[in-house]
């Protein structure tokens, strides 16, 4: 049954109108978030998939209550991600790498690395165009600022930014 919701999620239910669209963004809004019920591994209440997200087969991604998704996010599928998290548009989320530790064969032959699963918890704010590298957690109340490419673990309560991703401050 999931793969049937997978097909028509990205078939025809990802290029519903926006949920900012009035009426038919809310209906467009509740049919997609119905959708990754069906797809995701775990799903809360009131979860926000904006159009056009791409999660691969979504089969390993646990979404909390009041979590959304922003327009043309690419979410990794070895995701866990709490309660009350706000990602904005084209956040990048990766969870795999590619093996490159042999000279001898070529990169693209090297296949990839096992999955690192990333985490987020609790009341994040991910800032639009960020990307999110495999492994990484990034712990309660932080903020990652639009464009910041975060390496490493993120303190909680924290605000980083930049390429790679620094902390700036505390909340």
């Amino acid at each position: 049954m999931k793969k049937i919701y997978l097909v028509l999620y990205y078939t025809i239910l990802n290029k519903l109108p926006d949920n900012d669209r009035g009426k038919i963004g809310k209906i467009s809004r509740r049919i997609r978030g119905f959708a990754c019920k069906k797809i995701f591994k775990e799903t809360k209440k009131n979860i926000n998939i904006n159009k056009y997200v791409d999660f691969g087969s979504g089969a390993n991604i646990k979404l909390g209550e009041n979590s959304s998704f922003g327009n043309y996010c690419q979410i990794a599928n070895d995701l866990e991600c709490g309660d009350n998290v706000m990602m904005a548009p084209e956040v990048v989320i990766f969870s795999v790498n590619h093996a490159h530790d042999r000279t001898d064969i070529p990169l693209i032959k090297q296949g990839n690395l096992a999955p690192r699963p990333v985490r987020i918890h609790d009341d994040v704010w991910i800032g639009q165009r960020a990307m999110i590298m495999p492994g990484v957690t990034i712990n309660k109340g932080s903020i990652i600022a639009a464009g910041s490419i975060v390496t490493k673990d993120v303190p909680e309560y924290s605000i980083v930014g930049g390429n790679p991703a620094k902390f700036i401050r505390k909340r």
